[in-house]
């Protein structure tokens, strides 16, 4: 038996997500088809991060395991032609036994992409959350700081999210500006809960619009209470951009690789 390290990429826009659901088109779902039909048996993807209806992903990392020889070439290339055109396997890795996508990463990082520009490029706005008004770029920057450090991040996750342990450790947490206008809040932790990223947005806009005070982040984190954050943001702004591990996984196949 093989183990294998999948990096993926997707447009989420027409997917109720990652996760499997009953009749449900989902990320996961397809994959496991595409792969089960070409490795000739049954598959069953694990991916690093469960991402929501709607969020997209551009270095979601899924393991394997699978008793098929065949190449990592002939897998990479094999399983992209039945795949449909929003979702792309970018390289086939071989890994160590045991290797688990969800396990064994510790840390991602997120980036959650908005424009207050009038007119949003069509090959933007599937990925770009379109905002009229105008935003206080620089107190969302000072209201962004205050999530970095080790921290109960219960106030700004789902329900499902407040049923876990809700402290993360919080490495990058800051607003970049990126071209044609428009602006991407990038965040790294060593976990994520249900919401966590477009809980943390929604409330960093209303920072931006002058609605709340950007000293406030500290006290709405203390509260622990869902209620005092923000709206949850839509999701078609979200991207799941790298998945961290401890080291390299060997032997690797990409579109211009092996």
């Amino acid at each position: 038996m093989r183990t294998l390290k999948l990096t993926i990429q997707y447009l989420g826009t027409r997917y109720q997500g990652w996760q499997v659901q009953p009749h449900r088109l989902t990320v996961q779902g397809i994959l496991e088809e595409a792969l089960g039909r070409l490795l000739q048996e049954p598959v069953r993807v694990v991916g690093a991060g469960r991402t929501d209806s709607g969020v997209h992903a551009r270095g979601q990392v899924a393991s394997l395991v699978t008793g098929s020889s065949i190449p990592l070439r002939g897998i990479l290339l094999g399983a992209n032609g039945l795949l449909p055109a929003d979702i792309r396997i970018m390289a086939v890795e071989e890994a160590p036994a045991g290797f688990h996508a969800r396990h064994d990463s510790i840390s991602k990082d997120y980036a959650y992409r908005f424009s207050t520009n009038g007119v949003l490029s069509p090959f933007l706005s599937p990925t770009v959350h379109a905002l009229r008004g105008t935003l206080e770029i620089t107190k969302m920057a000072e209201a962004a700081a205050h999530f970095l450090g080790d921290q109960d991040l219960c106030a700004f996750c789902g329900p499902e999210g407040r049923l876990k342990k809700t402290r993360r450790t919080v490495t990058v947490s800051e607003i970049r500006p990126e071209p044609e206008g428009v602006w991407a809040y990038w965040v790294a932790a060593n976990g994520f809960l249900q919401h966590l990223v477009r809980t943390i947005v929604g409330t960093l806009f209303e920072v931006g619009r002058g609605r709340l005070d950007a000293a406030a982040i500290p006290a709405i984190l203390e509260s622990k209470d869902r209620r005092r954050a923000g709206a949850t943001a839509s999701p078609e702004g979200l991207t799941l951009e790298h998945v961290h591990y401890p080291g390299e996984l060997g032997i690797l196949a990409t579109p211009e690789g092996v």
